[in-house]
């Protein structure tokens, strides 16, 4: 093929992606960010002429993708809770289940000034959704990584969020002896034992970051932690509020103690138990 207007390298991309299961959505995203179009001009003139450089550019992104590159490396973006994220391999990509744990923030904030700690922010998916939705709350978000900071606060900048504080941490390392105490404290933990590491989707085990994925022999090695340092850091009467993985709920359940009251969980769309909310007694 000899494609010569977008539409015709659109189509060729389709058939190069054929492989692919959304195959056409996936050619029409990548040919938009490699001809730095919007979806609008694109179906206003799919018979405009593209230069080389475009072409070559589609070609490599859709090879990219053929190797198995998820598809919000290649654009660099990603939307949740409608906003759209920037986000790289330093990253996690944000899932649309992680959503539940924003709903479950809002529906029990009292909107006024709570302080917020997202612990593992990753690309500031949590904090940045929750900034929009709190305008009046102070949200800190820590990581471990400092690359996943950066992308994190980018986001931030790029939605003009300055309520967010942007911190790096292991879990709680950079408020001991602070004497900060949080109303919530929000988490998506990794929480992927070394059993199921090698059945996850090869797109996710190869591309994104182990670090944000992988708890240990159990998957729970990092909740275990989370689940027992948190209400040194929560006021009294606040939420520990987290997502956790398939088949790990029974296990998570037995971690709390007689410090932990109204302990519930939520599940996601496909019926699996998906975020765990515990509040200070």
């Amino acid at each position: 093929m000899n494609p010569k207007t977008l539409h015709d390298l659109y189509r060729h991309g389709v058939g190069l992606l054929q492989n692919t299961p959304q195959s056409v959505l996936e050619a029409k995203v990548l040919l938009l960010r490699a001809a730095l179009l919007s979806e609008e001009d694109f179906f206003a003139a799919p018979n405009t002429p593209f230069s080389p450089k475009t072409e070559a550019f589609f070609l490599r992104l859709v090879e990219k993708r053929k190797e198995g590159v998820p598809l919000s490396y290649l654009t660099g973006t990603r939307e949740f809770w409608s906003i759209l994220l920037r986000v790289s391999p330093s990253v996690l990509i944000p899932r649309p289940e992680t959503e539940i744990l924003v709903e479950k923030v809002l529906e029990l904030a009292s909107r006024d000034r709570e302080t917020i700690l997202d612990v593992g922010t990753g690309s500031g998916n949590i904090a940045i959704a929750l900034a929009k939705e709190l305008p009046r709350a102070r949200i800190f978000a820590t990581d471990i990584s400092l690359r996943a900071l950066n992308v994190a606060r980018r986001n931030a900048s790029l939605h003009k969020l300055r309520q967010v504080d942007f911190l790096r941490s292991d879990l709680f390392s950079a408020f001991r002896g602070t004497g900060l105490r949080f109303d919530f404290i929000v988490s998506n933990p990794p929480y992927v034992s070394k059993r199921d590491w090698e059945g996850l989707p090869a797109e996710i085990r190869n591309f994104e970051p182990r670090r944000a994925l992988l708890a240990g022999d159990s998957g729970l090695e990092l909740i275990r932690r989370l689940v027992r340092r948190a209400g040194t850091f929560l006021r009294p009467g606040g939420y520990l509020i987290f997502e956790i993985g398939d088949g790990q709920r029974d296990d998570v359940l037995a971690l709390f103690g007689r410090r932990w009251t109204e302990i519930e969980t939520a599940w996601d769309l496909a019926g699996h138990p998906r975020v765990i909310t515990a509040r200070r007694a």
